[in-house]
């Protein structure tokens, strides 16, 4: 499962039937890097092949996705950047996300600036890896693209298993249904999941999508957030790509959840 959540953090969203048996870089070449002419006119229809879109898209996936870091990045003053935002927004491109600091018992907080989000995966592996690129992919020289996908594409695939961990919450939590389900940032702090059941139970979680086994210290830091933001959690998940150390798994009981990528085989 971990591998069919990497391809899908950058094929999902497209019609294709992907061969898990071959490897990632071919199936990009087959049918990404080597149909980039095709697949650009498409993206295209949606963008009007604007500049100042497409760098601002590249500037929401290659960032934080806070809307002031992406028109920073694309040099576009805030009414210019605004009005692509909004033109995108109709056309199904992105989305607005808002931090779920409503949650915290304190009121005492700080306005927060929403995200932006991609509808689907495909498009921001396009906006972060192709579009930047295209000159030298629209040669066919795919050499800077490699390189730049092998520097860049580990911390890539952390969102959209961050979004599959919360497809699977919705989705496998039956005794006490989530009904509202997000993640909450402020200037300094963040967590990947943050929600609440219908009974009012508050539910926190960590995402983690590296080689290394999650340690106790992930679940610590976790709970120390938690506090510091007033937040009166019931219920603990942590995520984890490969799955977690001996003492980690001795903590496991009905307010500490851990699922690895392989329980994510549901959402298939």
């Amino acid at each position: 499962m971990a591998q069919a959540v990497e391809y899908f953090s950058i094929f999902g969203g497209l019609d294709l039937a992907i061969d898990l048996t071959q490897s990632l870089e071919n199936q990009i070449q087959k049918y990404i890097l080597d149909d980039y002419r095709a697949l650009r006119n498409t993206i295209s229809d949606f963008t009007d092949g604007d500049v100042q879109m497409h760098a601002l898209l590249s500037g929401i996936a290659l960032g934080d996705r806070k809307s002031s870091s992406a028109f920073k990045r694309a040099k576009l003053s805030f009414n210019a950047g605004v009005t692509c935002v909004d033109i995108l927004r109709q056309r199904g491109v992105l989305s607005l996300e808002s931090s779920y600091h409503h949650l915290k018992r304190s009121k005492n907080y700080e306005d927060i600036a929403d995200k932006l989000q991609f509808s689907a995966p495909f498009l921001r592996f396009w906006f972060a890896f192709v579009s930047p690129l295209f000159q030298g992919i629209k040669a066919g020289n795919y050499e800077e693209f490699f390189t730049n996908f092998h520097n860049k594409i580990a911390d890539f695939h952390a969102l959209t298993f961050e979004q599959l961990c919360h497809e699977f919450v919705k989705k496998t939590i039956e005794e006490d249904r989530v009904y509202e389900l997000g993640r909450y940032w402020d200037s300094y702090e963040q967590i990947d999941l943050l929600g609440k059941t219908r009974s009012g139970k508050i539910i926190a979680g960590v995402c983690k999508f590296t080689k290394a086994k999650v340690k106790t210290s992930e679940l610590t830091k976790l709970q120390a957030t938690c506090k510091a933001l007033d937040l009166d959690v019931g219920m603990f998940l942590v995520f984890a790509k490969n799955g977690f150390s001996a003492e980690l798994k001795s903590l496991k009981n009905e307010q500490v959840k851990l699922f690895t990528s392989k329980h994510l085989k549901v959402l298939c």
